[in-house]
């Protein structure tokens, strides 16, 4: 099914806030979360119209559009752990946004805020200011002039920052496969509820069925029983009435022997 023009405006505006997500921004810049709210209101526009998008390309968008959320809120915390944190926390897309995307613009943005969100935990460990990141040559240079105690200490935070990193993502494996084992058990519970709910109706209706069947038995086995009750009568009536008559004709017949 084609796009409509609103789908490909979004694509191209989606692809635009993932370019500047993935440049490193200052704090007078304004343009990416005025785009991501411009996003959100075009993706509620989306769902809106008639040619929309299949539910699983609206998952998507939805997706990442809440990815860029994330970010810019990563963004306004102060600590620098919690900023590393919330974008640990982050889903990027799965789906390139583009056709000439190999690997989805929005992991490659996440890869590259984890990244920074590194060096600066880096940095606030060393001391070191993060302008001076334009000065790696310069670095390198004075690094000669470094105590060996003070580049075994670098050497150990790095080995420390590396562990720390490992961690979370072994931390945000183990909350996605719980995640995964708990979506599965719901649904596994809901199969369940919705077949023991099928076999109760169907119970119910069963029930429902033998309860008409034996009232209908009930009624005629009360009309044989009233008619088996009449048959009697009539036949002790006329046992009775037969016996009456044949004893008056017996005393006709024998008269008494004097």
């Amino acid at each position: 099914m084609a796009s409509s023009r609103l789908e490909i405006n979004f694509i191209r505006l989606l692809s635009r806030c993932e370019s500047i997500a993935a440049e490193k921004r200052g704090e007078t810049e304004w343009r990416l979360e005025k785009y991501v709210g411009a996003l959100e209101d075009m993706l509620v526009a989306l769902r809106k119209t008639p040619s929309k998008p299949t539910p699983e390309v609206l998952t998507d968008y939805t997706r990442k559009v809440d990815f860029l959320k994330g970010i810019l809120d990563a963004e306004k915390l102060s600590s620098t752990t919690e900023k590393a944190l919330a974008n640990q926390l982050l889903a990027p897309g799965r789906t390139p946004t583009i056709a000439n995307e190999r690997t989805p613009a929005s992991k490659t943005v996440h890869m590259q805020t984890k990244a920074r969100c590194t060096e600066e935990m880096r940095n606030e460990l060393l001391g070191t200011d993060a302008s001076g990141t334009g000065n790696t040559n310069q670095d390198l240079r004075n690094r000669r002039g470094v105590p060996l105690d003070e580049r075994q200490t670098a050497t150990e935070l790095d080995a420390v920052l590396q562990h720390h990193h490992l961690l979370q993502e072994k931390l945000a494996e183990d909350m996605l496969h719980l995640a995964r084992n708990l979506k599965n058990n719901t649904m596994a519970a809901q199969n369940i509820i919705k077949q023991d709910n099928q076999t109760l109706s169907h119970s119910m209706r069963q029930a429902d069925v033998n309860f008409e069947k034996l009232k209908t038995e009930s009624e005629r086995l009360e009309q044989h029983t009233k008619k088996a009750v009449n048959w009697f009568l009539w036949i002790m009536l006329f046992l009775v009435s037969f016996t009456f008559i044949s004893m008056i004709l017996f005393i006709r017949i024998f008269p008494r022997l004097r």
